[in-house]
């Protein structure tokens, strides 16, 4: 056996209260087994421990932590190893590729350097044999063109290259062991498939485990042998992963399979973690929309360009966005759909002239937003908003929850009084499912769910008729996005809110959206009904996004 982690604790010290140590217990007897060669997944929603419990085996945890249990890779105990011990096993025997490649890539190094860093570090290697061999490893992680690459600095790459640059980063000293840390989290369908496809086919020439931590119960089942499924630092129900999908025995795992959304039925609301463990049936289709609700937005030939520099002198046009038409209805929601780089948020992003278009026309009101003077733009701002990926950047972290609520309706003076504005504020705040509490905190005091809720009542204050998401939900747990996703369609109902929905997931677009656009290279490619796009998709682009969304355990073929 590779590793073998028996009865582990972890436990973190939060500080005296009346002079006792308060600690919060994160993980509380988990064990398991990863063998050689071997794919073992940890499932689980944020705070289940799966992250804390990985990062336990090399002891990255913060100073007030505290682990009791036993950790044993290769026969040799880490959980008492002194820490020059467990640096040498970092990045040589032990790998790891984390969520966010951003954070952990050096953004003053090149991608050369420090690809070389642990070459040089851990094999000995001279500086020019390192550089050869990290060329040969970006050509590994399939990154095109590798030795222009090698000279490229992390924000000069996508997503995905990124990425990509980690792995290549972990499996530059070949290790026995890598921990995949929510590697696709944040990436788009087809970038998520390719980097799952890219684990599975390093694992295999290089004969590794993987230890591969998700809150996707869909995407674990395409690549992981044994399945962990973990809640509030218990482990709920673990086996083969044949069995946990065909035949789940916990109730949190079942919920786990049941509440992500669909390409088939599409129910009206998604079924949440805890509605599934109460034993509670989903409800029926959603009615149809009217079909002749007033058209509140109209897009005309809508387009965005960058002019990007080339030489001392030379710059060439960059089309972001390219004759881009709809209509969007009241309490209608139009999906965009599209690859990383298709332009869809550039789009949304140029309906509010965040960006300042380079054509068309953009009709709200009997008028075009695209023409419009600062103050009248002020005005109409009201009544389109928009709510980004990443709420807590998009929140004041040095405003509490109430101030944020308040600061817009003092701008476009909403509420005749500070008093009145404080009570919109806590009605808001109940509308989307948070208590009064949340009024005095701060964002860094809520989940991420909570801050996405939090930053959708922003919107609310200034009482829109059209919103503008710009992948909402796509960093949320499986169970905290159908949360997001029911509340959205509830404001919908309830207010006749109009949605621009902008995703990678096609999954999400079906259950929530009406109409879909699929865009690619700045332009639309396809435009009909989510039904018929998903029954039937004109273009091979569409095929491609829809067969690469993550589908569960698929035996082999014999």
């Amino acid at each position: 056996m590779l590793l073998s982690i028996q009865d582990l604790k972890v436990a973190f010290r939060m500080g005296k209260v009346d002079g006792v140590m308060q600690r919060f217990e994160a993980v509380k007897g988990v064990s398991f087994d990863v063998p050689e060669n071997g794919t073992v997944a940890l499932v689980g929603e944020s705070g289940s421990g799966k992250s804390v419990t990985a990062m336990s085996i090399l002891n990255l945890l913060p100073d007030n932590a505290e682990r009791s249990g036993n950790i044993a890779y290769q026969g040799r105990d880490l959980l008492h190893a002194e820490l020059r011990e467990l640096q040498a096993l970092r990045g040589k025997d032990i790998a790891c590729v984390f969520q966010d490649p951003m954070g952990s890539l050096n953004p003053v190094f090149t991608v050369g350097q420090q690809l070389c860093e642990p070459l040089i570090k851990h094999l000995g290697m001279k500086p020019r044999e390192a550089w050869a061999r990290a060329e040969g490893l970006l050509s590994e992680v399939g990154i095109p063109e590798p030795r222009r690459r090698l000279k490229a600095y992390p924000h000069e790459l996508s997503g995905g290259q990124q990425q990509r640059v980690m792995i290549a980063m972990a499996l530059s000293c070949e290790p026995k062991l890598l921990i995949a840390d929510e590697p696709t989290t944040a990436l788009d369908v087809t970038i998520q498939r390719q980097i799952l496809e890219l684990i599975a086919k390093l694992k295999e020439r290089h004969r590794m485990s993987v230890l591969f931590i998700s809150h996707d119960l869909g995407l674990v089942g395409e690549i992981a042998d044994h399945v962990m499924v973990m809640r509030n630092g218990i482990v709920r129900e673990q086996g083969p992963v044949a069995r946990i999908f065909n035949a789940p025995q916990d109730a949190y795992t079942k919920a786990l399979l049941a509440c992500r959304p669909h390409l088939g039925e599409n129910p009206a609301r998604l079924m949440v973690i805890d509605e599934h463990m109460q034993g509670q049936t989903a409800r029926k289709r959603a009615k149809p929309k009217d079909p002749q609700a007033p058209v509140l937005l109209e897009v005309k030939a809508l387009a965005k360009s960058f002019w990007l520099h080339t030489g001392l002198f030379g710059r060439r046009e960059f089309k972001a966005v390219q004759n881009v038409n709809f209509q969007l209805r009241r309490g209608h929601t139009l999906g965009v759909v599209g690859e990383s780089g298709s332009g869809k948020t550039t789009m949304g992003l140029t309906l509010l002239r965040l960006h300042e278009p380079t054509g068309g026309e953009v009709m709200f009101d009997g008028r075009n937003l695209l023409t419009l003077n600062d103050r009248d733009r002020q005005h109409m701002r009201r009544r389109i908003q928009i709510v980004f990926q990443n709420p807590y950047a998009s929140l004041n972290p040095r405003f509490t929850v109430g101030q944020t609520l308040i600061e817009p309706m003092e701008i476009h003076k909403i509420g005749a009084s500070t008093a009145e504005r404080e009570e919109r504020a806590r009605a808001l705040l109940e509308k989307v499912g948070l208590d009064a509490t949340a009024f005095g905190k701060y964002p860094h005091e809520f989940s991420g769910g909570q801050r996405q809720r939090i930053a959708i009542a922003r919107c609310l204050t200034l009482e829109p008729e059209v919103l503008i998401l710009d992948e909402a939900v796509s960093a949320l747990d499986v169970s905290v996005q159908a949360q997001v996703l029911n509340l959205l369609k509830d404001l919908q109902d309830e207010l006749g809110l109009a949605y621009v929905f902008i995703s990678h997931d096609l999954a999400v677009v079906r259950f929530i959206s009406d109409e879909v656009l699929v865009m690619k290279d700045g332009a639309v490619v396809e435009q009909a009904t989510a039904e018929e796009i998903l029954a039937a998709p004109k273009q091979e682009y569409t095929k491609r996004l829809l067969g690469a969304i993550p589908r569960g355990y698929v035996p082999a073929a014999a």
